[in-house]
């Protein structure tokens, strides 16, 4: 009998409490090892949490091997319902598994009318460059019992810290979270049951700025609104059934008259030991002189149940090496050992009242040891402590991080080395589950994956940002769209990106344009440009291929179409952002001299845009649109050739992304392909084996060489050690990806102090072509979310060992091979529910253990694109001869 089903979510999520979603959907794994196994129907039945066994719900026996993406059909759902499912499925025999475990949903806060509290916040407000203290509220209430059952509904315009009777609530940090605030904000639910009792209660809540009235960019603070702010509603319910509700009103006290004299995101905090409220938020503390709190008028923006992991402490390392002091042994340097996001932790001993111990971070070092912040620009990053004088002091602050290998102490002991354990950095990032892993022969590659993956984790925190160090943070539209795939790899990023998606549709201009960054910052207002903007259409595409999610189409379409008819609109002939028009965008950002022409780019992506719009109406089943938008990308293709390409099949720019854009968006006919191919090849020579590309170019050029045959050059750009390439930083140190190829280099030192960023992960985005080619895991277009996958090692480079696991939606995706001589040996797992086509490299194939399970072409496997292996679920083995150059 198959093995009943596991892993149970709804919309991406594990359990979900306060879930918005009207018409949840449904997902689950076969937890089935048996070869071939698929699911050919299943049943799913939704019940109420008080009645489990009364369904409300009973898709009865369905015929489909859909096990992703199940939408809810029931009757509607309202605020508060508790709902339990479950489902079991008919394996490929026909045979039926058993009912899944219980899972369970529940539903949040639905309607504006069930929000029964007002906003709250302090009387006091900082300016545009002052920053106040983070108040503290409070309120005192009275239970007539235990409660059965208790909920936090909670939310701030900035961040909120919640206490219940002295006790944090939760593990998140910097919750609400990052939005596009003049449209929305999230609102978080905590199952407080076990947290209160009966007689007096206090919730507390400290509040921030964050980047609602804090340092956004380098703009002044006060970018949202002039101070933080707090919605808060315990709704309590009894054993008899009767409810109780505490709701933020004029009721609450506040003060600032707390240790957080101030806290900014960019520019550190200030807490003073000295002014520690003991038991502010326990019940029987004496607030007679605390303040009432400021009410405000509810804006006019939607509240929403939160759809994606929160910010949570992930890992905390500790000093690399023994700190070392500057010469007058006053400042201790730490080096950590890995660039990291988050914040140090530190703990002191025998401390003396207003001592006073400073914490400065920096990426880097200068060539005196010294830490290295002028590329921080505006931003302090700087945390300060003054101490309240007692035994052991332990200090993380709650409301900032800092981009950081390095720290540096001031205020120790003078002249005495400290421990390494005064302190410990915390890393902090969107709770997002790792999905993918990749290793290789190769330590230098397997740094660079390790340097990709990092800058993922430091960069991902909320939203996509840019770098997360300096005075800037943004979600920049083209550095995401350019890694999606890669970071969908690292880690499952399929609500992360739906919510900012989200956040891209409340940005757009009522042009039809996508602001640069998203939220929108006002100190950056231009319209994104080529590559840029473009994620709007780019992003939902590839979160629908990585996780078959038709419904993120659905919801961001609209934003598409209104895109896709700006640039429309906005062109000069179907060219995007000629010499005529005011914005050209970034180019080929940071491209090594090599200019592209902006407007080349520009109409490049309008047609690939397009075919991506014709694909996506072809998805949603809108034929019209398809036939349209079809018609407009050969339309603006036709108009990109009579441009940009000679009456002798030469490109315009002759430059290596020019080159990579006409291939790899299949820009010009079939018979100019090899002449174009061998000018980008003579190019990469004619550089003694370098790249020229910047943001744009850089994603496209391992694929382009490996699809063209030039495999060998492909990793021969892979391998290169010297600048430029991905290996250059690494052999000089790096720990996370660069912003630039010279962001440091042996002859000029630092680079441009003005925008010179240690972890920004855009050039990453090789790591898409990494595991497709190497590892060999790739996804097929025709059957989305990994139901059909593609499995292609391609050895080289020198390479001797590769192996890559991925956690699809169906489950676990595997492989490993090795290669010993001409030996080439390749194991595979495929999940439950999926069919997979194998390619095994070389020639004279064989297959361990051949059963009917494995189908072959007909055509003799006699090279490298060797005829596929058809296969079902299960573990597999082959083995071949290499007859090609492996380096």
């Amino acid at each position: 009998m198959p093995n009943p089903p596991t892993h149970l979510r709804a919309e991406y999520l594990n359990n979900p409490i306060g879930l918005d979603v009207a018409s949840p959907r449904f997902s689950w794994r076969l937890n089935d090892d048996r070869r071939g196994v698929k699911q050919t129907a299943y049943q799913l039945v939704v019940a109420r949490a008080g009645a489990p066994t009364v369904p409300i719900w009973d898709s009865a026996k369905v015929t489909t091997n859909q096990s992703t993406q199940v939408g809810y059909r029931g009757p509607a759902l309202s605020s508060r319902d508790r709902l339990v499912w479950r489902v079991k499925y008919w394996d490929q025999d026909g045979v039926e598994s058993p009912f899944s475990t219980d899972a369970t949903i529940e539903m949040g806060l639905l309607t504006r009318d069930d929000w029964k509290g007002t906003w709250i916040g302090s009387n006091d407000v900082g300016g545009p460059r002052s920053i106040p203290p983070c108040p503290h509220l409070r309120k005192p209430f009275e239970l007539k019992a235990k409660p059965a059952r208790a909920r936090l509904y909670i939310t701030a315009l900035g961040l909120f810290e919640a206490e219940l009777n002295g006790q944090p609530i939760g593990e998140d940090v910097f919750a609400p979270g990052r939005t596009e605030y003049a449209k929305r904000v999230p609102y978080h639910v905590y199952d407080v049951t076990n947290d209160l009792n009966a007689g007096a209660n206090v919730i507390g809540v400290i509040l921030g700025d964050g980047w609602y009235s804090g340092h956004v960019h380098s703009d002044p603070r006060m970018y949202y609104g002039d101070r933080p702010r707090l919605l808060a509603q315990l709704e309590v319910t009894y054993a008899d059934g009767s409810t109780q509700t505490i709701v933020s009103d004029p009721s609450w006290k506040e003060t600032t008259l707390g240790p957080i004299r101030s806290s900014d995101l960019l520019q550190g905090e200030d807490y003073d030991a000295r002014m520690e409220i003991d038991g502010w938020s326990d019940a029987g503390f004496d607030d007679s002189t605390w303040r009432a709190v400021k009410t405000f008028e509810f804006p006019k923006i939607a509240l929403v149940g939160r759809s994606m992991p929160p910010v949570r402490r992930i890992q905390a390392l500790k000093p690399a090496v023994a700190p070392w002091p500057t010469p007058n042994k006053r400042r201790w340097t730490f080096d950590f050992g890995q660039n990291m996001v988050g914040r140090v932790r530190i703990k002191l001993r025998k401390t003396r009242p207003g001592q006073i111990i400073t914490i400065r971070h920096a990426e880097m070092l200068d060539k005196a040891g010294r830490l290295y912040t002028e590329a921080l620009r505006s931003a302090r990053c700087t945390d300060y402590y003054t101490c309240k004088g007692a035994d052991e002091e332990i200090y993380e602050p709650r409301f900032t991080f800092h981009g950081f290998r390095y720290i540096e102490v001031n205020g120790l002991k003078f002249g005495v080395p400290p421990d390494p354990d005064v302190v410990t950095g915390i890393v902090l990032h969107s709770d997002l589950e790792n999905s993918g892993r990749f290793e290789c022969s190769s330590p230098m590659i397997n740094q660079l994956q390790s340097n990709i993956l990092w800058s993922q984790k430091g960069n991902f925190l909320e939203i996509p940002t840019d770098c997360p160090q300096r005075d800037e943070r943004l979600g920049w539209t083209g550095d995401a769209q350019v890694f999606i795939r890669t970071a969908a790899w690292n880690m499952d990023v399929s609500g992360f990106f739906t919510k900012w998606l989200q956040d891209m549709a409340d940005a757009q201009f009522e042009t039809g344009g996508i602001p640069s960054t998203v939220p929108y910052c006002v100190s950056i207002s231009n319209e994104g440009g080529p590559a840029w903007s473009d994620a709007a259409v780019i992003c939902p595409w590839t979160i629908y291929q990585c996780y078959g999610d038709t419904r993120i189409l659905e919801g961001a379409y609209p934003m598409m179409q209104r895109f896709i008819d700006f640039l429309k609109n906005t062109s000069n002939q179907l060219i995007r952002a000629d010499e005529t028009q005011k914005w050209r965008g970034y180019g080929d950002w940071l491209s090594q001299n090599a200019e592209t022409p902006k407007d080349l780019i520009g109409t490049a992506y309008f047609a690939h845009v397009c075919d991506l719009m014709s694909k996506i109406a072809d998805v949603l089943k809108r034929n019209d649109d398809r036939d349209r938008y079809e018609s407009l990308r050969d339309d603006v293709r036709d108009a990109w050739r009579n441009k940009y390409v000679t009456p002798a099949g030469e490109i315009v720019g002759q430059t290596q992304t020019a080159y990579l854009l006409a291939l790899s968006f299949k820009l010009i006919p079939d018979a100019l392909r090899p002449k174009v191919f061998d000018a980008l090849v003579r190019d990469i020579q004619a550089r003694g084996t370098h790249l020229s590309t910047g943001f744009v170019g850089t994603p496209l050029i391992t694929k382009v060489l490996t699809e063209e045959g030039r495999l060998d050059l492909a990793y021969a750009l892979l391998n290169q050690t010297t600048f430029p390439g991905w290996l250059f930083p690494i052999t000089h140190g790096a720990t996370t990806m660069w912003e630039r190829w010279d962001g440091w280099t042996p002859d000029k030192g630092f680079n441009d102090s003005g925008m010179n960023s240690y972890n920004h992960y855009a050039y990453g985005a090789v790591g898409e072509w990494m595991y497709a080619t190497i590892a060999g895991i790739d996804l097929d277009e025709s059957e989305p979310g990994y139901a059909k996958i593609k499995i292609a090692p391609r050895p080289g480079g020198g390479l001797t060992f590769a192996r890559g696991s991925l956690l699809t939606p169906h489950g676990m995706v595997e492989t490993s091979w090795t290669l010993d001589g001409a030996k080439f040996k390749l194991s595979v797992t495929i999940p439950p529910n999926t069919t997979a086509f194998i390619r095994v490299p070389g020639t004279a194939i064989k297959q361990r253990a051949i059963d009917p399970d494995v189908k072959s072409s007909d055509r003799p496997a006699s090279d490298l694109h060797a005829a596929p292996f058809e296969v079902a679920a299960g573990r597999y083995v082959f083995e071949s001869e290499l007859s090609f150059a492996t380096s």
